[in-house]
């Protein structure tokens, strides 16, 4: 199916727009063919504020999908699902699970908000929530990808992060994941923070459309902490790919956003609040 997807950036820690906070968070907002989509909540109402001045009504969501179970992707989960009653939310069931970060000798908690779980497991009685541990259609031609294979030998999740508060137990973060649709040019592909990697989750796309060339690919791509070649490497996948558009937002880094620039000149763009891209 070939879609034509409206998407506008309501939070991300750059703002193209004045009105705009710009804070460590993101979330996506999507319409097409009188669809509409929210991808990612950030880590507060901030979303739907952005979302007022920007003259965008939210109460008309038909889907919610969340990419990962860090705070700053799902803080105002609750704040949507308390105000629509309605609206399915397309979650992967490793996403409600404990989570935490520790640099150097600081722990802290980084999981969904105690208070967000709670709303999410009430929605789930009134059967409005779809686990996606496999690829899922979210609304007619628009798909979660579910969990992302991980296969290549140079990506890792992209940071110290841990299921338990003792920060023993690593979290691969099996709850990573993107969605993704078709268009006449190839496969779009929105990113939450691509802590499956960036390289995987193109592989992974590409095997499920059956596609040898990818159109676009945009969001966060947690690039922040990579090594030269781990970046080096996402390029020549980019290349192989033929990607021709590539939005860069969130956590993917001002090191690879440099090094994006430079090897596809006149490709790459910011998706920073209040942005807005046809893709």
């Amino acid at each position: 199916m070939d879609l034509n997807i409206n998407i506008t950036i309501l939070v991300d820690d750059k703002s193209s727009d004045a009105r705009l906070p710009a804070e460590h968070r993101l979330s996506f907002w999507l319409e097409y063919e009188h669809k509409r989509v929210l991808f990612d909540t950030g880590q507060s109402d901030l979303f739907l504020k952005n979302a007022n001045i920007l003259v965008i009504n939210l109460s008309y969501v038909d889907a919610i999908v969340i990419s990962h179970g860090h705070y700053d992707h799902t803080g105002g989960l609750s704040e949507i699902l308390n105000r629509d009653r309605k609206t399915t939310l397309y979650i992967h069931p490793q996403a409600l699970k404990p989570k935490f970060s520790r640099k150097a000798d600081n722990m802290r908690m980084i999981g969904m908000p105690d208070a967000v779980k709670q709303i999410v497991n009430i929605t789930a009685e009134s059967g409005r929530v779809i686990l996606t541990k496999t690829p899922a259609e979210v609304l007619q031609g628009l798909f979660v990808a579910g969990h992302i294979p991980r296969n290549t030998d140079f990506e890792d999740t992209g940071g110290d992060f841990f299921a338990n508060q003792n920060c023993t137990e690593k979290d691969t973060l099996a709850d990573d994941q993107a969605i993704f649709y078709e268009t006449r040019e190839g496969p779009v592909i929105i990113l939450g923070c691509a802590h499956s990697g960036v390289v995987n989750t193109l592989n992974y796309v590409a095997k499920l459309t059956n596609q040898k060339n990818i159109y676009a690919v945009a969001g966060g791509m947690h690039l922040l902490n990579a090594s030269a070649e781990r970046i080096e490497r996402t390029i020549e996948a980019l290349r192989r790919y033929n990607v021709q558009k590539i939005g860069l937002a969130h956590c993917t880094g001002n090191k690879a956003v440099e090094k994006f620039n430079i090897a596809f000149p006149g490709r790459c763009f910011i998706c920073s609040a209040g942005s807005q891209v046809n893709l």
